[in-house]
């Protein structure tokens, strides 16, 4: 943590997740959702929002505290110590209350985000099909409007959260004709007569959260459930990216300087050849190697974040949270790797978490949009500012060589 970048509010607010991680989260509960014991904690969702740590940048009016982007990465790098599956159940009201705040109607922010906030309700993302995860305008699932209402038909599936939610927030194709990114809408879907959840997944790790394949069988949604404008989801898409991507760069960071604080330590208290082993470089540039790589990962997810805050174009936000994203779940994932390394076989046993945190930070760099797709957003956006023209006079670095007047030597074809 930056702390000498924090206002004293969000000091604050550091330790005052710190404490909840701390204090609210028992041993058990992690224990028994790796185990499979526990498929949904509902008693995690009601202490987030007891705590009034659920949906912390939406107004206060409902249920928020009014704060930006820079606060809540601070918490959701202390929930992220705690896994990615309870990171990620900290982050479901804050991703699908982002559509809720921005798109939704007042009623429907009184009737799912308010409620969401106060843990009496639980959501979740109904994002990827069957046929495909990354082809996001590919959709399959068709709402038919009929009247008042839409009848809903479709599956999707790795929905995090799909065991224990009220109610959903479902992308469709409501009309067949249109081009892809013409034809999708977003509704909240609620839990009843037609709805099923019809597999939770068997994960290598982020287990817990009720990750299932959910279904719909002609399900009647109001049409007063539409976020934004019929047809127009491309934009709530665009707009979710963020909150989505931001969470999860933010969460890794939590996860990562866990475990190289257990190996750290590990490294002060076990010896080898008459050493402490934090004594041999094979070991201590582990640790300064992990702790640069999280530092930078850490500044750029700020960035991103402050970025996000000031209203920069969303060309250029798009990208630094797709950077964010990459990074800081790379980052995580080279950092576990490491702390286990440091540990030897002991790391490799459940006798520490590393193994644990080491399944767990494998599925970050795929969901919420692979790493892979990071990188085409990243290059887009970068060669679609590098064509425009700058508000700044630059220098021409290009005629910075002797022989650069040759222009017969500069051949493009």
């Amino acid at each position: 943590m930056f702390e000498f970048m924090l206002n004293e509010e969000q000091k604050e607010l550091a330790k005052e997740v710190a404490d909840f991680v701390c204090t609210q989260v028992p041993k058990q509960l992690i224990l028994d959702m790796d185990a499979e014991k526990v498929i949904y904690p509902k008693e995690y969702i009601n202490s987030l929002a007891k705590a009034n740590l659920l949906g912390l940048r939406f107004p206060k009016t409902l249920g928020g505290r009014g704060l930006g982007w820079a606060d809540e990465v601070i918490a959701l790098e202390e929930i992220g110590t705690l896994g990615t599956s309870l990171g990620c159940l900290f982050s479901l009201p804050s991703i699908v209350g982002e559509a809720i705040n921005k798109f939704g109607s007042e009623d429907l922010k009184k009737r799912f985000l308010q409620p969401t906030l106060e843990g009496k309700i639980c959501t979740a993302e109904a994002l990827t099909e069957p046929r495909g995860g990354s082809d996001f305008f590919g959709a399959t699932t068709v709402a038919v409007r009929k009247g008042d209402y839409y009848i809903l038909n479709g599956q999707k599936r790795f929905v995090v959260g799909a065991e224990g939610a009220d109610y959903f927030m479902v992308y469709a194709k409501t009309c067949e004709d249109a081009s892809p990114h013409k034809s999708i809408s977003a509704l909240l879907v609620e839990r009843g007569p037609g709805v099923e959840v019809g597999h939770v997944y068997g994960l290598m790790g982020t287990r817990g959260g009720g990750a299932g394949r959910v279904v719909f069988r002609d399900v009647k949604v109001p049409v007063e459930n539409l976020l934004g404008v019929e047809h127009g989801a491309s934009a709530i898409f665009y707009q979710m990216m963020i909150p989505e991507r931001m969470t999860s760069a933010a969460g890794a960071l939590g996860t990562a300087r866990a475990a190289l604080e257990i190996a750290a330590r590990y490294s002060t208290k076990r010896k080898a050849f008459g050493q402490k082993i934090k004594d041999f470089q094979g070991v201590n540039f582990k640790v300064a190697d992990s702790i640069t790589q999280l530092d930078a990962a850490r500044a750029l997810v700020y960035i991103a974040a402050r970025a996000v805050d000031a209203g920069v174009e969303p060309g250029r936000a798009r990208r630094l949270v797709s950077e964010a994203k990459k990074c800081a779940t790379e980052t995580a994932w080279e950092v576990v790797n490491a702390a286990m390394q440091i540990m030897g076989g002991i790391g490799y046993t459940n006798i520490y978490p590393i193994e644990r945190m080491l399944r767990d930070t494998r599925l970050i760099m795929i969901w919420t949009g692979t790493n892979e797709i990071m990188n085409m957003i990243i290059q887009h956006e970068y060669y679609k500012q590098l064509s425009a023209e700058s508000p700044v006079k630059q220098r021409d670095w290009e005629e910075d060589a002797i022989n650069a007047h040759l222009d017969e030597e500069k051949i493009y074809e």
